[in-house]
């Protein structure tokens, strides 16, 4: 039995299937999303959306869904289905699934009278092609196929709307057409594998509606665009595949090309197994290197997001090169800028403040898969200079006081991974000064560069300088976070403290190098898990805190407010478990492999085979926010590869 496998009972009850959604990426930064009915309920869903660098650097839907027909005996029976004004759904085609199986190709069995029909969707690996295929496992008599393309180029985070700018044009090209809606787009290519009959009969289709957005506050009816339909008839047995691609393709080589895109897929026949393939799909290649992308469907490539992800989306899946890969190119992109200040155009926020500790963080992940001396030789200049940097005060917002600590200011702008802001774009919560986990991963890279570099006699100077901010760090620490109650405050600045209970001290306790002792991890440990653990990762903030707000709902500003007062975070998990262990040793197993069932379950919820971005903090902890998020993924990963690590 398939581990992802949904059948008719649940496709077609739309309560149920439409909070389900599918994405298939091409590792180039384009994708594939939608519900697993096929219904898009959100303006980023697209069968084909992808980056247009020419434009500007997001993502773009060129072409949003296909509606197939079956038609036999002249009747039709249309296999789409949208949403319209009034709850009213139309087509119907839901109701034809059979079953749904996603193990190692998303796979919709539909059923039409005598007719079995099987759809199978597949991303052409770095380039910007999806190729479905039809295959008629029954039939009693003639059947065509109809296929209605519904076309959208704009922004994904855009809608579109009938106007007399888009361009009705097309040609003839070899088993299909090509088409481009506006100026400045690439153009379309939709071509079969067998020659179809193209019928041109443009209409736009007004007034289609997004659940997802309409429920978020924000704007959510579009219309699309229908050029005409493809006809084309299919026996028993026989297999047709469509291309949907920026480039014409030889369709002769299609099948194929299908073919070798399935021997690369992983089934995912387990909860790693999905997270594993869940860990590719954020892995960006493009003219100017390797990244991980912080999420989809609508975030970019982020500095932050990129490193803490790093580690458990690659070294815990045994990917050693692709983390050298992403690394590499990193390293690169930190060298110019603190050379000469200049931004990469894709590794967004470089220059945050504990940016360069996140990544000196990811490289110590590297160095336990690896080894130290591996770790020095690749990376050490990396991290020496980035640490340096720091000490010699040239980063532009994190200075080294006097105590041994590292200050921000994040009066005006927010610094850390908890930016919300208001509408004028300052800080809906006001870190600044001494912040917790800065500091925790400060004095974690001071003591892992002077373990790396102890033995070099050349960077003896170094060395004395970091183990002597390292010592003055380590007491200021305690003296500054440490309250009388066990937990870590989460900021300092002069003489305000803020007494929120909030995770980000758990990063404090699960570092390899902590300024805190045993006990004082275990009271730490003991207010996290009292206060803040879910099912679903930690809460980011207390609901004995003031401003706690559980829910991730209401409109946009609604939402900010919520977003880090109380939503559960799957990554911190990581550094949760991480120190559980170093508290209780293997004695912690069972409770850990307890906590993973939670996220296990999330496998067939939301993003299927995937983790969301976030999760409401209290029960049911439903997934809110984006699909699919890199740091979720490589969090859970990094604990489940722990767990394996301690099991043998």
């Amino acid at each position: 039995m398939s581990y992802l496998k949904f059948d008719k009972n649940l496709m077609i009850n739309l309560e149920q299937s439409l909070p389900k959604e599918m994405l298939r990426t091409n590792q180039s930064g384009a994708y594939n999303c939608t519900t697993i009915v096929g219904c898009n309920t959100r303006k980023q869903h697209g069968l084909l959306v992808i980056p247009i660098p020419e434009l500007d650097d997001n993502s773009h839907v060129l072409l949003s869904t296909l509606d197939e027909t079956v038609i036999q005996h002249d009747a039709p029976f249309n296999l789409g289905i949208h949403k319209y004004q009034g709850n009213v759904f139309s087509p119907n085609g839901h109701k034809y699934i059979r079953e749904y199986d996603c193990e190692r190709l998303p796979t919709h069995t539909f059923r039409v009278g005598g007719v079995i029909l099987k759809r199978q969707k597949i991303f052409i690996t770095n380039e910007n092609r999806i190729l479905i295929s039809y295959t008629l496992v029954d039939a009693h008599s003639k059947t065509t196929l109809q296929f209605r393309p519904f076309l959208a180029f704009r922004n994904a985070n855009d809608l579109c709307v009938e106007n007399n700018v888009a361009s009705r044009d097309y040609h003839e090209v070899k088993n299909g057409i090509a088409t481009c809606m506006y100026e400045g787009y690439p153009t379309l290519y939709m071509q079969m594998s067998k020659k179809p009959t193209f019928v041109f009969d443009p209409h736009w289709y007004k007034g289609i509606e997004y659940i997802k957005d309409q429920e978020r506050g924000i704007p959510y009816t579009e219309d699309l665009y229908v050029p005409g339909y493809f006809e084309v008839d299919i026996k028993k047995g026989e297999t047709i595949i469509f291309s949907a691609g920026i480039s014409e393709v030889d369709t002769s080589k299609l099948a194929d090309m299908h073919e070798e895109e399935i021997k690369l897929r992983t089934p995912r026949t387990s909860f790693y197994n999905c997270l594993k393939n869940s860990a590719k799909q954020f892995y960006i290649t493009n003219a100017d290197g390797h990244y991980i992308l912080a999420g989809y469907p609508w975030f970019k490539i982020r500095a932050r997001d990129e490193f803490m992800a790093l580690p458990g989306c690659t070294l815990s899946n045994h990917h050693r090169p692709d983390f050298e890969r992403i690394m590499d190119t990193a390293a690169l992109a930190f060298d110019v800028w603190m050379e000469s200040g200049k931004l990469d155009k894709h590794l967004k926020g470089l220059d945050l403040p504990d940016v360069p500790l996140w990544a000196i963080w990811a490289i110590q992940r590297y160095s336990k898969d690896t080894s130290n001396d591996n770790a020095r030789e690749r990376y050490g200049k990396l991290m020496r200079n980035l640490l340096n940097f720091i000490i010699d005060g040239r980063h532009p917002n994190l200075k080294v006081e006097s105590n041994g600590l590292v200050s921000t200011d994040g009066t005006k702008k927010p610094m850390s991974w908890m930016n919300s802001t208001h509408p004028d774009g300052s800080p809906m919560i006001p870190r600044t000064g001494f912040l917790v986990e800065f500091n925790a991963l400060w004095y974690n890279a001071l003591k892992f560069l002077a373990e790396l570099y102890e033995n070099d006699k050349k960077a003896a100077k170094d060395v004395a300088q970091w183990n002597k901010i390292a010592e003055k760090a380590e007491a200021a620490f305690i003296e500054t976070f440490l309250s009388d109650y066990g937990y870590l405050y989460d900021y300092v600045n002069g003489t305000y403290t803020d007494l929120s209970v909030r995770p980000n001290m758990v990063i404090a306790a699960g570092m390899d190098y902590s300024p805190l002792d045993r006990r004082q991890r275990k009271r730490v440990l003991d207010v996290v898990t009292r206060e803040l653990l879910t099912p679903k990762g930690l809460r980011t903030l207390s609901p004995k805190s003031w401003g706690y707000k559980p829910w991730y709902l209401g409109n946009p500003d609604e939402r900010q407010q919520a977003y880090y007062n109380g939503s559960a975070r799957p990554w911190l998990m990581g550094f949760y478990c991480h120190a559980y262990f170093k508290v209780f040793g293997i004695g912690g197993l069972s409770f850990v492999e307890r906590m993973m069932i939670g996220f296990e379950d999330e496998m067939t919820q939301g993003g299927i085979g995937t983790l969301s971005e976030l999760y409401d903090g209290n029960p049911p902890f439903i997934g809110r926010g984006a699909v699919s998020f890199a740091a979720n993924v490589g969090g859970i990963l990094r604990v489940l590869r722990l767990l394996k690590n301690l099991d043998t």
